[in-house]
């Protein structure tokens, strides 16, 4: 007789809201084990037993059958001597213990469901809010943990019969499935006027809306994680309208597409791309534009790429199915506040917008925008991390304390260390308006009340006016303040696994230096325990300060006064032509009194100065505009460069055991590009020069810092061109280059930087 066992098994991961009880009691029964699983707050737990080669057969095939959204961290399993289980059984969860176990983000939905919802037969035909295990709401109804139809917003339905006999049938794909719901039960949509009353209910408010959106109107939709504004993306004048209210002048429009087929209308989709556009995550994608593609010009003006997202809830299959043509799918909100979750909320927000809103009943636990990503370097990459991604952590390799990092300024989100465990939030925004500063307190109160979470320090950027940094003093307690740049090389390091060391090549707009003073074109040496700032762009000044963010032009006035100061005005160029005479005579006396006139090593800021002088942009009305059409107008068959010279810096003081800072002088590039213009040369050209340029210096930065590994980070890595070409050449002389993955190389990732940078101070 076969000796019997007990086997207890632990396991961490995202296993809570994807069939993982479910699957394992089906196992358990196949090999004809007893005993019981659980959810708690730290994930899943199993006893069972029978014969000892039963057992290991259930030990082997756990992640190797594991469902197919499930994420195992950590697995681990004792031997124990058998109690005497009789049955196998699912038992009711366990609330009790800290808070780690992981939330699942929200799931498109799957194949299965879209095919009920479109079967004539079946009693979900055309309900849209079908979903089961495998797909659906969960971060965005989500309360608490663990993840059990109570703590979700779906209590509020009790389940029909049906619904409920599916809930408890371990052979239905709907067993434990949270939000599990139908016509009869669940959630109901309507379509509303702008004053909230109610036009049509159900299938007709369906067909309402996707008429109104063939008259030209703009349609407010509830949807997972928020409200989307849906424009036909094929009609100029409903676009217009819809950038003039929002408002949204140039900033590109997402679209979305009923099918694939649609997508293929659009853009040319390489594999990589397809398979990241039908993705669970099922994110904005960035791809190539189509010459003759069937949509308004007006929806991404002057950009070569269109952001494309398939349908990701059966409302929006069933929207899109019934209009029949692709749509404008733009957060619903105001420019720089958060996008609204709530109908009575946006019918107060956005009735000057949208014409008429369809809307439904299940409450929104907390907004979730839609994720962007696009293919770099043969990879899928992040630009905004939200829907589909968020709050799943990033993983350090070492446990760490329980860190709150607050993010940066723009494109804010909030990190909270729990052991190993990063948890990232979803992109809060630009904390620039009170109701995005609000967002940004709800989103870190929601973080530590899901997580039962106290973090011993709060960790912020080192500037001392953003609103994030101000929030962080008001609350007290340990503070670390870290420097902008360094979060963005320790962000690099940590989801790449790594401390360091490595070369920090960190560019981007703005960020504070440890000296007060704006950086942005960074090489920082080091890893997360500290850094060397062993080389930089050239310091210029901005007249006007911020007010250069907006317009270029400024930005172009200073890097040319640098060079030639008054003798500037002389010139007979597009960003001097652009100021009148009484504003051209004052900026320049502000720059000789040094009058609000900051400086700044920013790469960003290189990139708007040089956009400027070619005349692209003298006035950008979103951030990255110069930028992205500096890129957009490089002619990617030209390999040859301006000079950028990497100059090494004589500092009195500079001792013999710290080597001397380089300094890359854009004056002789600013030169040649004057000099090509003067002579005629074509902008595609002087744009290609000028981005392999800082591709040679940052190649010859890097063979003079000594070290393996050079990371890439920051908002000037969203270019595609410079990414490509850097990895290329830094990989060609020998070179390991980390790039970011799991969160965007934008600011967008300082939160994951800051938890780094703050851990490894405390261990000292």
């Amino acid at each position: 007789m076969e000796k019997i066992r007990r086997l207890r098994v632990e396991i961490n991961g995202a296993v809570q809201g994807v069939g993982f009880r479910p699957f394992v009691y089906r196992l358990a029964k196949s090999l004809e084990l007893r005993g019981w699983v659980i959810n708690d707050t730290r994930g899943v737990f199993i006893e069972v037993e029978g014969a000892q080669p039963a057992l290991a057969s259930f030990l082997e095939r756990l992640p190797k059958e594991r469902p197919p959204r499930s994420i195992i961290h950590r697995l681990s399993a004792d031997w124990l001597d058998p109690i005497g289980y009789t049955a196998f059984e699912i038992r009711h969860s366990d609330e009790q213990g800290q808070k780690t176990a992981l939330v699942l983000p929200d799931i498109a939905t799957c194949s299965e469901c879209l095919a009920e919802v479109f079967d004539p037969a079946n009693r979900r035909y055309h309900y849209p809010f079908t979903n089961c295990t495998n797909c659906g709401p969960r971060f965005s109804i989500i309360e608490a943990l663990p993840y059990d139809r109570p703590n979700t917003t779906m209590r509020r339905f009790a389940m029909c019969a049906e619904c409920q006999t599916e809930y408890e049938n371990p052979a239905d794909r709907r067993f434990h499935a949270q939000p599990n719901a139908c016509p009869v039960c669940g959630p109901h949509i309507e379509l509303w006027t702008q004053g909230g009353v109610v036009l049509s209910k159900g299938e007709a408010a369906l067909a309402q809306a996707a008429a109104a959106l063939r008259k030209g109107e703009i349609v407010a939709v509830k949807g997972l994680g928020g409200f989307l504004l849906m424009a036909d993306a094929g009609d100029n004048a409903a676009i217009l309208r819809l950038r003039q209210r929002k408002p949204r002048r140039d900033k590109p429009f997402a679209v979305m597409v009923a099918d694939l087929a649609q997508a293929h209308a659009l853009c040319e989709i390489p594999s990589q791309a397809e398979k990241l556009l039908t993705s669970v995550e099922a994110p904005i994608v960035l791809m190539q534009r189509k010459m003759h593609a069937p949509i308004s010009d007006q929806v991404a003006p002057g950009n070569p790429n269109l952001g494309v997202m398939l349908p990701y809830t059966p409302l929006h299959h069933l929207l899109l199915r019934g209009f029949g043509s692709p749509v404008v799918a733009t957060s619903g909100n105001l420019s720089d506040e958060p996008i609204c979750t709530d109908e009575h909320e946006a019918l107060q927000r956005l009735a000057h917008i949208a014409d008429c809103f369809l809307v439904h009943n299940r409450p929104i636990a907390r907004h979730v925008d839609d994720s962007v990503a696009w293919v770099v370097c043969g990879e899928a990459r992040l630009l905004r991390r939200a829907r589909g991604y968020a709050p799943l952590p990033v993983l350090a390799h070492h446990d760490l304390p329980p860190i709150l990092a607050v993010g940066a300024h723009l494109k804010n989100t909030v990190a909270l260390s729990v052991g190993r465990q990063v948890f990232i939030s979803q992109h809060i925004g630009d904390l620039e308006t009170p109701e995005a500063l609000a967002a940004f307190e709800r989103v870190i109160a929601d973080f530590l009340r899901l997580y039962e979470t106290t973090p011993i320090a709060i960790a912020h950027d080192l500037h001392p006016d953003y609103l994030s940094t101000r929030w962080a003093q008001q609350q007290g307690g340990q503070l670390i303040a870290v420097q902008h740049h360094h979060a963005h090389l320790a962000a690099c390091l940590a989801e790449n696994g790594t401390d360091g060391p490595a070369l920090g090549v960190t560019w981007d707009g703005t960020g504070y230096g440890t000296d007060g003073s704006v950086w942005g074109g960074e090489f920082l040496l080091g890893g997360t325990a500290g850094f060397e700032r062993i080389a930089h762009l050239r310091p210029f000044r901005l007249p006007g300060g911020e007010a250069a963010i907006h317009e270029p032009r400024r930005t172009a006035l200073g890097l040319l006064w640098e060079m030639e100061g008054e003798a500037l005005l002389e010139r007979d160029i597009a960003p001097i032509a652009d100021f009148c005479s009484s504003d051209r005579h004052m900026l320049v006396q502000m720059l000789k009194h040094g009058v609000n006139t900051p400086q700044t090593t920013g790469a960003g800021r290189l990139f708007d100065g040089v956009a400027a002088l070619l005349g692209l942009h003298q006035k950008v009305t979103f951030e990255g505009q110069a930028a992205m059409s500096l890129e957009f107008s490089a002619d990617t068959s030209v390999t040859d460069a301006y000079p950028l010279p990497v100059v090494s810096q004589v500092s009195s003081a500079t001792t013999e055991a710290a080597r001397p800072r380089c300094i890359l002088d854009w004056q002789p590039l600013i030169e040649a590009v004057l000099d090509d213009m003067e002579r005629g040369m074509a902008k595609s050209v002087i744009a290609a020069r000028f981005h392999n340029a800082l591709v040679n210096a940052i190649v010859e930065v890097a063979c003079l810092a000594g070290v393996e590994q050079v990371a890439l980070s920051g908002g000037c890595f969203q270019n595609r061109l410079l990414t490509e070409r850097a990895t290329q050449r830094l990989g060609q002389v020998g070179f390991k280059v980390l790039l970011h993955r799991q969160v965007p190389p934008n600011d967008g990732c300082i939160a994951l930087g800051q938890v780094a940078v703050a851990a490894a101070r405390l261990r000292g």
